[in-house]
């Protein structure tokens, strides 16, 4: 557990340079069969034995001596931001991410950059150009994406804790299938200063940990306003490392559109079976609840999706950051650019972008009626177990179906998160838990009592 080890870095009874030291060694031992780094912070050892001294002095910050991996498409000073695409090889961040700042004034460290799908465009973790990434939880089936290393390397146990980032899934789908736990901010409570975004309206960072004290330990650090960031809201952040874990009387929902779009039954069944469990050990009510429009989510995300990621890689012309995109990136990455394109051409006719934005305001009116009925709602991460690692899936429509029930949770711009709960065919399942925007004390609580309660059977 987290909270012990944070224990003993702060009684010196573990340095932070043999944290380090270890988990370097680790990676260096594990990490090729795996693929979950693309790069490690050189200066990492060095970093640790600074912060060693200012633990000796008793000034050393929350995350003192904690171990990092950031997904590759968030700049950190000195390092290379790749999105693991060829377009960006050679390109080094010049400062860091809102995150990343928040992350060292606290005094953890940076330990290297997490391998992910190229520009963030993939479910599986296989689309990167330097190679896909392998699942330690599951081996033979994919981590998920598109944070795959960041997650791969938490279940690896390559570092404390990793951040990745999530248009529609990103840290959650790969949460589930790794069996960690994973974080989707409320849009807004985590600045996206520093990100290279997918999705500009979407996209959040958020933390993946092997247990919710410190998932929500990063969570508390990493959150807040920036200068820089104009939709990063000023509100208070409360200390979600410090919550009880117990939760009673809440009123939980199941939604039985979650159980009708669900390929594989048995992944709605275990959820449901949790949360009888969840609302017997808590003394909470269970009723089921209606999020009729969610089979929209897929249709209205991706329009959405093409068209920001064409807008944003419109920088990525080979004059300033590395290659021309179009003439160096992969098969998905120029299918959501050119899909862009054609979609941006036919906007003046309001035919896609416009409508996916009122189907994307439906949803989020959606959540808000049933957050008037429950304080939180239980689903399944994926609809569907993960494939093998390497299976050729030709149809990109069966991939984009992964996210089917991440997606609503970054329409509706609520907090979500992820806990393992169990196996099927020897593969982690999920359980995703939904709360109202700004509610991730609400959020941390529940998935901290989910992960006692799953310790318990």
């Amino acid at each position: 557990m987290l909270k012990s080890k944070v224990r003993l870095l702060r009684s010196g009874e573990l340095a932070a340079a043999d944290n380090v030291n270890a988990f370097i060694d680790k990676i260096r031992k594990g990490d090729k069969s795996l693929h979950c780094f693309l790069d490690l912070n050189e200066g990492a050892v060095r970093d640790a034995e600074a912060v060693d001294a200012k633990l000796r002095e008793g000034r050393a910050g929350r995350l003192a001596g904690l171990a990092f991996a950031v997904k590759s498409n968030i700049n950190v000073r000195g390092l290379r931001a790749t999105c693991a695409s060829r377009t960006l090889e050679d390109y080094y961040a010049s400062f860091d991410a809102y995150v990343i700042s928040r992350i060292k004034s606290e005094d953890g460290i940076i330990i290297g950059m997490a391998n992910m799908d190229e520009f963030a465009c993939g479910v599986s973790g296989e689309s990167s150009a330097f190679g896909p990434t392998a699942n330690p939880a599951a081996p033979g089936f994919i981590p998920g994406g598109s944070s795959s290393g960041s997650a791969a390397a938490v279940a690896a146990g390559f570092c404390d804790v990793a951040l990745g980032s999530d248009t529609g899934g990103s840290i959650r789908n790969p949460a589930s299938h790794c069996g960690v736990v994973g974080i989707k901010p409320s849009y807004g409570r985590v600045s996206r200063f520093g990100l290279i975004d997918l999705s500009m309206s979407l996209d959040q960072i958020g933390p993946l940990c092997s247990d919710v004290f410190g998932a929500a330990l990063a969570l508390e650090v990493i959150s807040g306003q920036s200068r820089y960031d104009g939709v990063s809201v000023d509100a208070a952040v409360p200390s979600y490392s410090g919550l009880q874990p117990s939760v009673s009387k809440l009123r939980v929902g199941l939604s039985p559109d979650f159980e009708r779009l669900c390929t594989d039954g048995r992944i709605y069944r275990l959820v449901a079976d949790f949360a009888r469990m969840f609302s017997s050990s808590t003394g909470s009510g269970l009723a089921d609840v209606s999020l009729g429009y969610v089979d929209l989510a897929v249709q209205a995300y991706y329009p959405l999706v093409y068209v920001e990621f064409f807008s944003g890689t419109r920088r990525f012309d080979g004059t300033k950051y590395g290659r021309r995109i179009e003439e160096s990136c992969g098969e998905e990455v120029l299918r959501r650019i050119l899909g862009g394109r054609e979609i941006s051409k036919a906007e003046y006719h309001g035919a896609y972008y416009r409508k996916a934005l009122a189907a994307k305001g439906i949803i989020a009116d959606d959540f808000r009626r049933a957050f008037r009925e429950v304080d939180v709602i239980f689903a399944p991460t994926t609809p569907v177990l993960p494939h093998r690692l390497g299976a050729r899936i030709a149809d990109p429509k069966v991939l984009y179906a992964y996210d089917a029930f991440t997606i609503p949770a970054n329409l509706s711009g609520v907090c979500a998160g992820v806990v393992n709960i169990g196996r099927i065919d020897g593969v982690p399942v999920g359980l995703q838990v939904f709360a109202p925007a700004f509610r991730e004390d609400l959020l941390v609580a529940v998935l901290a009592e989910c992960e006692a309660l799953y310790g318990k059977r």
